[in-house]
């Protein structure tokens, strides 16, 4: 009986191949009728340690856009950050960047 000889290990490389890396999530928090601009600029502050004007500024594109990019990360992140948001009061949702 002869032995098996094993077959030579190559590491295959395909150059070819480019990864993009992960695109964050963005959390995004939308105008609403119900909370005061006051409110929402407090929230912020508490939640993502923003400065006053940071926090004024965010507020500012929530009320008059519609909407603002509060936050981007992973996709656990935003979704903790969203849940948050929520818990105060606040209408929220995540999206993958473009």
């Amino acid at each position: 009986m002869q032995p098996t000889i094993a077959p030579e290990r190559t590491e295959e490389i395909d150059a070819g191949t480019e990864h993009a890396p992960d695109r964050p999530w963005l959390v995004i928090v939308w105008n609403d009728p119900i909370n005061l601009m006051s409110y929402v600029t407090w929230v912020l502050q508490k939640l993502f340690g923003y400065s006053l004007g940071k926090a004024t500024k965010l507020m500012l594109d929530v009320h008059q856009r519609g909407r603002a990019v509060v936050a981007s990360g992973a996709r656990e992140k935003a979704e903790l950050d969203c849940f948050r948001l929520h818990a105060h009061g606040l209408w929220a949702t995540i999206t993958k960047s473009d």
